[in-house]
């Protein structure tokens, strides 16, 4: 595999210094956002690492989950039930410009984490708390996980407005949304902080909340007018609106206006239904809009994927053929755009990466790392903090903090 992007790190964030004590995903992809955008990104882990590390499938650098969300940070081990651990991270807080966490409210108190004791150490940080559900609602105190939260927010129910089950989207989508929501939360208080504002700086990202919204964005519908309104909207609702088979696969077709489905009905032939009373009227249209997906799930067999793909394409009609994840990793425009390439420094057992997606003209990319071993800052970053080489061992042999890479940390070695 060739090792060719040379750096993905966009230095927009360089005088940011941001503390995640996150873990599984939702913190941790917040936490690598800000450092592909330039902050210096300090992960705290647990003396037993992140659990990701050890998730399935892994290799040396840990499991394919925290590769994937753990890049272009530095990595200390502390162990925060410890009182001298919690005073090395508040060394640690007191030079820094966020704290992230996504733990549950009580168990952030209980290890001092909450707002009101981390501003105590510094008055000026931004504070953002990611957590299952908001701390006003009755919800409060719930545990969340993903399919908690797919099932809650209405995420999971959606396929019943088709005759289906409930079923939950196959991909860690409440946490990877409220990751978002974390980035541009902990984005604008900064910039309100450095235009003057006096604080406080508390951002609270709730899961529920933020599917809830997503969800709702366009399903509030009839409900956005009237107290019983009906919800739905009912283009994306309708039960022909799928993934279509062609004669040797499957397309995805969306005509969207007026011309893009005269076009669609006249390449299939269908030209009489563009010609009806009712066509040229765009709310009528939508409410026939069945009977139009019907017409497409009915010609599509006729014809092989590409040569629909190369039909509609010349004439400008939103498809694409349906990827497979196997297809995604020969997709011709990933590789065009260099979407999988990997650092030159990675280690070699790392064939793939993810890019960070937002580009921006003008600045120059510096090197990614990659996700380094547990502890593996610890001395480095403590000392940056003002402790004392003779502290920072003292530290560590005190079994408050580990210093050393994620296999001689399993195996019980401290410095």
């Amino acid at each position: 595999m060739p090792r060719t992007r040379g750096g993905c790190v966009i230095p927009l964030l360089k005088d940011i210094r941001v503390v995640e004590v996150g873990a599984v995903v939702l913190g941790p992809l917040a936490g690598q956002i800000l450092a592909d955008l330039g902050a210096e990104v300090v992960k705290v882990e647990p003396l037993t690492g992140d659990v990701a590390r050890d998730s399935h499938p892994s290799a040396d650098s840990g499991g394919a989950l925290f590769v994937n969300n753990n890049r272009n940070k530095r990595m200390i081990a502390l162990d925060l039930k410890q009182p001298r651990g919690r005073a090395a991270l508040d060394r640690l807080i007191g030079r820094s410009d966020v704290l992230l966490h996504n733990m549950r409210i009580d168990a952030a108190a209980r290890l001092g984490l909450d707002y009101n004791s981390v501003a105590a150490t510094n008055p000026r940080i931004v504070h953002c708390a990611a957590i299952g559900f908001g701390q006003r609602g009755r919800y409060r105190n719930r545990p969340a996980f993903d399919d908690i939260i797919q099932a809650a927010s209405g995420i999971a129910g959606l396929s019943t407005a088709r005759g289906g089950e409930p079923q939950f989207m196959p991909t860690i989508l409440a946490d990877k949304v409220a990751a978002l929501h974390v980035v541009y939360g902990v984005l604008a208080a900064l910039v309100a902080r450095g235009n003057g504002h006096p604080g406080p700086f508390r951002v609270e990202v709730p899961m529920f909340e933020a599917l809830a919204s997503f969800v709702l964005n366009e399903h509030l519908a009839g409900a956005t007018f009237a107290a019983d309104g009906a919800l739905g909207y009912p283009r994306v609702m309708s039960p022909d609106r799928r993934p279509y088979r062609t004669a040797d696969g499957w397309i995805a077709v969306l005509p969207y206006t007026g011309e893009q489905w005269r076009r669609f009905l006249d390449e299939a032939g269908r030209n009489g239904v563009s010609e009806e009373p009712w066509f040229a009227d765009a709310r009528m249209r939508q409410s026939r809009i069945d009977d139009l997906y019907a017409i497409v799930a009915e010609v599509l067999p006729e014809r092989s994927t590409a040569a629909w793909i190369a039909a509609l394409s010349a004439r400008d009609v939103p498809c694409a053929e349906v990827n497979l994840l196997d297809d995604l990793l020969r997709d011709p425009h990933l590789a065009d755009v260099g979407f999988f390439d990997v650092d030159p420094s990675y280690p070699d057992e790392i064939c793939r990466s993810l890019p960070q997606p937002v580009e921006f003209a003008g600045i120059a990319h510096l090197r990614d790392t990659a996700p380094g071993g547990l502890g593996q800052d610890t001395r480095d970053v403590l000392r940056e903090c003002g402790m004392a080489e003779s502290e920072v061992d003292s530290l560590i042999r005190a079994g408050a903090a580990v210093h050393g890479s994620r296999s001689s940390a399993a195996a019980g070695e401290t410095a």
